[in-house]
């Protein structure tokens, strides 16, 4: 059998394994992908009889690498037929039996189509080396893919590597021995306090493992998601990695709108235990424990509140560290609230540019309105809601009768339909 040879081939393949961090076998599977496409490159520009090449014409061509012997074989695998309309795809009944007598039509028979060393020409090799770093591009996206897929949703120890327009460029691990990969950490996703210089560390939240041949890294990390405040807690907090103290909500603003407000978090954690306090074990022995989830984030500001089954508790709760005197469930089905304090906790219920109020309705998922309590008419906003309510009713019941009305339209044109179609068969049978 001939051979085209390739010099330094088992280097190659040793050196490329080595420096992109692949197996051996994904290497050579690349490497005999390129060279069959820079074969089909060669046979195109040899087809001097301007044969149609189908995007499948080449599909029961394959090469055979010769690591040792530093080479390779093109092998065509032909059917048996009477007689021959494609030599690529086809061979003689007549031409097999020479060799192989017992051959019959409709087998098939493996062929050597490797061309001379000599016409396997420059285009062909450029072909084949421009195919050779695709694929070897895919063969790492694929195994990136494949190793952090189930690591989306948790923390990641990250080293900047680089900076690309806004973006930080990281560099991380999925686990011990494994090689570092890149990770994009964009300008949304970063933290106003983080410094982030060269081989700086920092823990990270894997949001998102992309897939597809999109440019550049394929991991979307996040230093702004709430869920990095959730890790740091748990591995902080024994009591949260027992599940004797629970998470139950968090509202983040990592990146609050102006720069004159401070990233900050509110957490809201429960118990089943009567004897546990899940506030006080996760702030810590003079706030141990929270100190290390701050200096984590940079300093940013987070308030750990107890969670209650209670709207009004819970909310009450979500707006510390401003006193309530009283909390007004107003509509519960629109899930409004009026919030009564003392004037001098009005500030401070309302938050700098309302952040501290805006982080308790995201917490507790309802929308708060902070009221003076010396100036709140109770019977006032009382007669508004119960107005506001009376005409949401309204316009809900003048749907149901409007979607009633439509019903029973349609089930009318279905009556007149089925007697039209009754009159019709009994006008055939009369005709009968």
């Amino acid at each position: 059998m001939s051979m085209v040879t390739l010099p330094g081939l088992k280097e190659l393949i040793e050196s490329i394994s080595r420096d992109r961090n692949l197996p051996r076998l994904a290497v050579q599977s690349a490497i005999r992908e390129a060279l069959l496409k820079g074969y089909e490159r060669y046979r195109r520009a040899q087809n001097l009889e301007r044969k149609q090449f189908d995007e499948d014409y080449f599909d029961n061509f394959e090469v055979e690498l010769d690591i040792d012997g530093e080479g390779f074989r093109v092998l065509s695998t032909k059917t048996i037929v009477e007689e021959v309309s494609n030599s690529d795809h086809q061979i003689s009944l007549d031409e097999v039996q020479q060799v192989a007598p017992e051959a019959q039509l409709g087998d098939s028979v493996v062929l050597d189509v490797t061309p001379d060393q000599g016409e396997f020409g420059r285009m062909a090799a450029m072909q084949t080396k421009q195919v050779l770093a695709q694929k070897l591009r895919d063969q790492q996206r694929q195994m990136v893919q494949e190793e952090f897929q189930d690591l989306e949703g948790t923390v990641l120890q990250a080293r900047v590597l680089r900076f690309e327009r806004q973006s930080v460029i990281l560099a991380v691990s999925s686990g011990f021995g494994q090689p570092e990969v890149e990770a994009e950490l964009p300008k949304r996703e970063q933290l106003p306090n983080d410094n982030y210089r060269a081989n700086a560390t920092f823990k990270v939240y894997l949001k998102k493992v992309s897939q597809g041949q999109q440019r550049g890294p394929q991991l979307l990390v996040s230093r702004a998601d709430a869920g990095l405040v959730v890790y740091l807690f748990a591995n902080e907090v024994p009591e949260i990695e027992d599940e004797v103290v629970r998470i139950v909500a968090v509202a983040r603003e990592a990146n609050p709108p102006s720069r004159y407000v401070g990233p900050r978090t509110k957490i809201a954690v429960d118990t089943l235990e009567r004897d546990v306090d899940p506030v006080g074990a996760c702030i810590g022995a003079r706030g141990s424990r929270i100190q290390v989830v701050v200096n984590e984030l940079r300093g940013e500001k987070i308030d750990v509140i107890r969670w209650s089954p209670d709207p009004a508790t819970y909310i009450a709760n979500a707006l510390s560290p401003a006193r309530v005197d009283e909390v007004r469930l107003m509509d519960p089905e629109t899930r409004q609230t009026h919030v009564l304090v003392a004037e001098d906790q009005l500030s401070l219920a309302i938050g700098k540019e309302g952040q501290n109020v805006r982080l308790a309705a995201r917490l507790t998922g309802w929308k708060i309105d902070i009221k003076d309590k010396a100036k709140y008419d109770h019977a006032g906003e009382d007669a508004k809601f119960a107005a506001a309510r009376a005409k949401y009713q309204l316009e809900l019941e003048e749907d149901e009768l409007e979607e009633d009305e439509i019903e029973l339209e349609e089930l009318e044109d279905e009556d007149d339909n089925l007697e039209e179609l009754e009159d019709d068969s009994l006008d055939t049978i009369d005709e009968d």
